[in-house]
């Protein structure tokens, strides 16, 4: 049923007064990510390696937290929402086998080892090959879990791959023609696991890599010291500090200055890391990210003077803009990191929503304000790949799937430079040529695109074909290119994978979801025409089947309307992809995405909102 203009209006202020209720006293919103048995796991069996009496309260609290939220299959998921998974798995099972707590919780370990027999195998060779396989030729978490399952006597040194740690005794410029076997962020992973899994396979019969790793030891440990943020938590991640710690601390041996503080250091991020469940949080928060999604979701809305916060964000966004070259991947100055945080670093998706939210939420004269947008610009067009699209956070490498280009990346950043004008110089205006040529070229056949950072777990592949193909359209809308093919193709590939109830789930057949039936909704709005009149009778047929697309967005409209009067739409859901293959979900994205889909439908009814001194 089509929601009135009223019903309409009063889930969109219902859904917006909650988001605003969400910020800070600062004025921003910083979120909630979701718990993690991964994140627990790692930070219990860094604690224990670190220092097993000092931690001794912490390490039961979290053992505990694993053994009461084990899936009822025997294995974990990243979340307490996500499916079981063979990495994930492992890992719980190696915190519970080298803290000791076996004896403790012996029904979860039974359980344990029947999920691990099916998913993996029965031998420490079985499950090694499973965990490889997972990953393919990326070692950036297949390596760093072997190695824990190795310190916990699970499996055997020689399953574990050696890492050429030696490589970021390189000069920084020169580490995307290195073709490292982890990604670009994962720099600290591929110093530290690196000499720890040299140190306990021994060394390397080559004449040419054995000496040469024995001397980058110590110039290698102080890369990994600078790039330590001073929270101690490389990219404010549990698990890839985690991984930093256990594997320095199982070295027995007289250690560095360097590598002691990276030790110490990392402890303290775990240590106040720790929820008061006892468990620990994938990242510690998407601040940056979720206040750039809800001021870009109000303005879509056109509902921006309803926040009464607007000057204090300003400042505040201003002030997370990078202003000297970062030391951990060596971006320039000029972008923005999805956190406030100090282990954050600029990338080409936070980039892009930061300088969207400043244009939102500046005066029109305000000059300074333009100029720091126009870095922002700069520092994205800068990023962009020879291919036409844009990575995350380096330019050039591209070996490995969460460094190349991504479709939805590339559809934000052209989104962030759309403001070009005769006047700009014609890097933008080629690199607006080039990206719209590497999402022609991304289209898929089907007319979905795919997107690189997030996925669906109840899709085939774990791909999220409806969230990279509403993310790619949403370029198309801004860029007034409704009437290109690509972009008529893809409306109609969201229009054909729509469920029968009106919700959209991340592929055809999935179960519906809050974030993304409001993604397709919001970006559909202004591509399908006649939604807004009068609904004539509809058809009486299963699905959407025989429906006019019209119909199809009011059906959107009413799944939403309707979540939004239950209270789903407070629900999340894992739909975040983050590194490789590690899941997550926020509880800010349901909020957001509904506002912006609500919000955008009431404006575009000419249905007027109400301002916050009316409320």
């Amino acid at each position: 049923m089509t929601p009135s203009p009223d019903r309409l209006r009063a889930a969109y202020l219902t859904a917006r007064d909650a988001l605003l209720a969400e910020r800070v006293p600062a004025g921003h919103w910083v979120g909630e990510l979701s718990t993690s048995a991964l994140s627990t796991a790692t930070a219990v069996v860094a604690l224990h390696l670190a220092n097993p009496f000092e931690h001794r309260d912490l390490i039961d609290r979290g053992t505990r937290w694993l053994a009461d939220h084990q899936n009822d299959d025997g294995g974990w998921g990243d979340t307490v929402k996500s499916f079981s998974n063979i990495s994930t798995g492992m890992l719980c099972r190696a915190a519970l086998k080298m803290t000791g707590a076996d004896k403790d919780y012996p029904a979860a370990v039974e359980k344990a080892e029947g999920y691990l027999n099916v998913r993996g195998g029965r031998s420490a060779e079985q499950r090694a090959g499973a965990i490889r396989r997972r990953y393919g030729k990326d070692r950036t978490f297949s390596v760093p879990i072997l190695m824990t399952c190795a310190l916990a006597k699970m499996v055997p040194w020689k399953e574990v791959p050696r890492l050429p740690f030696e490589a970021a005794a390189l000069p920084q410029s020169w580490y995307r023609f290195a073709r490292m076997p982890v990604v670009s962020y994962a720099l600290p992973a591929l110093i530290a696991i690196g000499q720890c899994v040299h140190h306990h396979r021994g060394g390397t019969w080559n004449p040419f890599t054995g000496p040469l790793r024995w001397l980058a030891k110590g110039r290698t440990l102080r890369v990994l010291r600078r790039v330590q943020p001073t929270s101690g938590g490389y990219l404010e991640a549990t698990p890839l500090t985690s991984f930093v710690v256990m594997a320095l601390s199982s070295i027995r041996r007289r250690r560095r200055p360097a590598e002691q503080e990276v030790i110490d250091e990392g402890v303290r991020f775990v240590v106040n890391s720790v929820r008061p469940d006892g468990s620990w949080p994938i990242d510690t928060n998407l601040a940056t990210w979720v206040t750039t999604l809800s001021v870009n979701a109000l303005a879509a809305a056109g509902d921006l003077e309803s926040l009464d916060t607007k000057d204090q964000i300003l400042a505040w966004l201003l002030g997370q803009q990078y202003k000297e070259r970062h030391p951990y991947t060596g971006a320039a100055p000029g972008g923005w990191a999805w956190t406030d945080l100090p282990g954050g670093v600029p990338d080409c998706d936070d980039t892009p929503g930061a300088m969207l939210a400043l244009l939102a939420t500046c005066p029109p004269v305000e000059l300074p304000t333009i100029q720091r947008y126009m870095e922002g610009m700069g520092w994205v067009a800068d990023l962009q790949n020879r291919d036409g699209g844009f990575p995350t956070f380096c330019r050039g490498w591209g070996t490995l799937p969460f460094d190349r280009s991504g479709a939805d990346l590339t559809a934000h950043a052209l989104r962030g430079i759309k403001k070009v004008h005769p006047g700009l110089p014609d890097r933008y205006h080629q690199a607006h040529r080039a990206g719209l040529a590497y999402l022609s070229r991304e289209q898929r056949a089907d007319g979905s695109w795919l997107p690189l950072w997030f996925g669906n777990q109840h899709a085939k592949d774990d791909v999220n074909p409806v969230y990279g193909t509403a993310r790619v359209l949403a370029a198309y809308r801004d860029l007034d290119l409704r009437d290109a093919p690509e972009c008529q193709r893809g409306v109609s590939y969201l229009l054909a994978v729509q469920n029968a109830d009106g919700g959209w789930g991340g592929a055809k057949d999935c179960p519906p979801s809050v974030e993304e039936t409001a993604l397709a909704v919001e970006v559909m709005l202004d591509l399908v025409p006649g939604w807004e009149g009068e609904a004539p009778a509809e058809p009486k047929v299963g699905g959407s089947a025989g429906a006019s697309p019209s119909h199809q967005i009011r059906r959107g409209l009413a799944w939403l309307v309707d979540a939004v009067e239950s209270g789903r739409f407070r629900d999340p859901t894992p739909i975040g992809f983050y590194f490789a293959k590690l899941w997550y979900f926020e509880k800010l994205y349901p909020l957001v995405f509904t506002v912006a889909a609500l919000g955008r439908a009431s404006r575009l009814c000419r249905v007027p909102s109400r301002s916050a001194s009316d409320r």
